[in-house]
């Protein structure tokens, strides 16, 4: 049996700390990168900001709530991006088969690329001594034979360590952790999984390919196979990106505008974030709203070029929502999606090019 020597290399609070290793006067503080205005959203947090419950994603206002001494600096991608292109260049020393999921982590298969080391783990940890050499930065790192447990695995030792998770270990791994933990599994299914009694990977276990696949759909097989330690997705090199998205269900049905927009943008600071660290540049917003009645609606704009900001895809995400107040009944999903990236095709003829956004598209689907 050919076992895979996959490692997830998972930058510690790579923004943040980038920051408190350009400025010495911010080490050693709860430090935030974004905006701190009442609008504003928490894009990173250093691990001093994280002991007071201070999170990507949320909003400023809150996150200055739980920790009053926070420090909020703007974003600096470009410094991020040039450090990401270090990093990326200490991988392809040792494997070219890399596949980054953001600007500070990433998927390496070193089955057949062990040469002289023999083993991935001890590459893993030159990887990691490479890094903090050559950047003044510290990553984790989690080996293991298949994607789903390195990437596991890197967590557990968080920041600035390594776990290993063998063969033998990987079933009883699975089986033994919450499965609000399990990469691939959201907040909503994991409330989904809670309501039939599923917390841990054992209790997933338990059910059959037939039930899962009743309550899942299409996903089943996966989890089928991840509470099992089973994992055969490849690491993908080189992978044509055609969308981009983020969405959000919510515990509570959303019905005042105000909180509707509040939460909207949240989601396109998020999206705005995966597509800068993917250097990704969008010319179509998409947005998804699900009703409490499951009833689906998507809007998209196409602009004429790309989406040159976060306050923009703010904008153009506020003016698709804004047709659709008031909100009867409420909502309980909000998605955005972004597509049509520099280089690729549009719907859109040049004859139909505008510099405004163009009029909206809708469907209505139940789902």
């Amino acid at each position: 049996m050919h076992i895979r020597r996959i490692v997830h290399i998972d930058m510690d609070a790579f923004y943040a700390s980038v920051e408190q290793r350009d400025d010495a006067s911010l080490r050693g503080r709860p430090l935030a990168v974004g905006r701190g205005e009442a609008r504003g959203v928490v894009a990173a947090a250093s691990y001093e900001a994280r002991r007071f419950g201070v999170r990507s994603a949320m909003p400023s206002v809150t996150a200055k709530r739980l920790c009053p001494e926070l420090l909020f600096v703007p974003a600096r991608f470009d410094v991020y991006r040039s450090v990401s292109a270090q990093i990326q260049a200490i991988f392809a020393r040792y494997t070219p088969l890399i596949q980054p999921l953001s600007l500070d982590e990433a998927y390496l298969d070193l089955t057949d690329y062990l040469g002289a080391y023999g083993s991935a783990t001890l590459i893993a940890e030159r990887i990691r001594a490479d890094i903090h050499s050559e950047t003044g930065l510290t990553a984790s790192a989690g080996v293991s034979y298949n994607r789903f447990l390195a990437k596991l695995a890197s967590d557990y030792r968080k920041p600035d360590g390594m776990f290993v998770i063998t063969p033998a270990m990987g079933p009883e791994f699975a089986a033994s952790l919450q499965v609000d933990r399990f990469h691939g599994i959201g907040p909503a299914t994991a409330k989904k999984m809670h309501a039939l009694g599923i917390q841990t990977g054992a209790d997933l276990r338990a059910f059959d390919l037939p039930t899962l696949t009743r309550h899942f759909g299409k996903a089943a097989g996966f989890y089928y196979g991840i509470s099992r330690g089973i994992d055969e997705r490849p690491v993908v090199v080189d992978r044509e990106r055609k969308s981009l998205g983020t969405e959000q269900t919510y515990l509570k049905d959303l019905r005042d505008e105000a909180d509707a927009l509040d939460a909207l943008a949240i989601i396109a600071a998020k999206l705005w974030g995966q597509s800068t660290a993917r250097s990704l540049q969008a010319r179509t917003v998409t947005l998804k709203v699900k009703y409490s009645d499951f009833r689906q609606i998507t809007r998209a704009r196409t602009l004429s070029f790309p989406i040159p900001s976060q306050k923009a895809l703010a904008e153009a995400s506020r003016a698709l929502l804004q047709p659709l107040f008031p909100l009867n009944p409420g909502v309980r999903l909000l998605g955005l999606t972004l597509s049509g990236f520099s280089g690729q095709a549009t719907s859109e003829s040049p004859a139909n090019s505008q510099m405004s956004l163009f009029p909206d598209t809708q469907t209505v689907m139940p789902e």
